[in-house]
């Protein structure tokens, strides 16, 4: 008789604090009632009906230690993916941050379409980008300089994306710290930043081997504006 009164009330509490959390997410969330929402709450209360005449079927073989330990189970899971979806921005944030310590050449996208780049060791912005030639898509390494007026490729890089660098005509003069050099100007298909993406790039293949190639202002200057706070550039769409 003990056993059975301490099921029902174990029982009643249980049905009692799932209202309560019905009762509080409509509280705080008001659309959940409406619309879409409320098919969702009425699928919720079904099931904690269907649970609960479950469990009153079966009280014979009911044990309360085994009970109570799922009833905790349940409501830590609860409460943990409550938790993570309050702070699913921040903690997205948090894992851009760390793939950004991770990979530094990543860029990391941002809300309103940006991204951004965190500068490397030497205090240098080098990013990773997706350059379309040909209709394939190629991860080329770039030095960001806004002191180039061109997007200039490597040439080792440049054969990576299929240009025929012996057959170019190397006829653009750049006028550059280490004195002037020539390039081959290139029409780049497509440029991808983490989902930025810009069409037509012009670009060029530098005459002599380069160490990385540079990211310019064919590209830079097509951008609604780009900015840098202390270690981070971002590049606004």
């Amino acid at each position: 008789m003990q056993h059975t009164r301490l099921f029902w009330l174990v029982l009643i509490a249980a049905v009692a604090l799932g209202v309560a959390v019905f009762v509080f997410l409509i509280d705080r969330f008001p659309d959940a009632a409406e619309g879409e929402g409320r098919i969702s709450l009425v699928h919720g209360v079904l099931l904690l009906t269907v649970l609960s005449a479950s469990a009153v079927l079966n009280r014979r073989r009911f044990r309360f230690g085994p009970f109570v330990t799922g009833l905790l189970a349940w409501a830590v899971l609860g409460g943990v993916l409550f938790v993570g979806y309050s702070y699913r921005y921040e903690l997205g944030q948090f894992g851009n941050r760390l793939m950004g310590e991770l990979n530094p050449s990543g860029a990391i996208s941002v809300p309103g379409g940006s991204v951004t780049i965190r500068a490397d060791q030497s205090g240098h912005f080098v990013v990773e980008a997706d350059v379309t030639e040909q209709g394939s898509a190629v991860p080329i390494r770039f030095l960001v300089d806004t002191g180039a007026s061109d997007v200039v490729l490597s040439p080792s890089d440049a054969r990576r994306l299929g240009f025929d660098v012996d057959g170019l005509a190397f006829t653009r003069r750049y006028r550059t710290a280490n004195g002037t050099v020539f390039g081959a100007p290139v029409r780049i298909e497509r440029i991808t930043i983490s989902g930025l993406s810009l069409d037509g790039v012009r670009g060029s293949v530098n005459g002599a081997p380069m160490g990385r190639s540079l990211l310019g202002m064919s590209f830079l200057g097509r951008l609604s504006g780009y900015d840098v706070s202390r270690e981070t550039m971002t590049l606004r769409p």
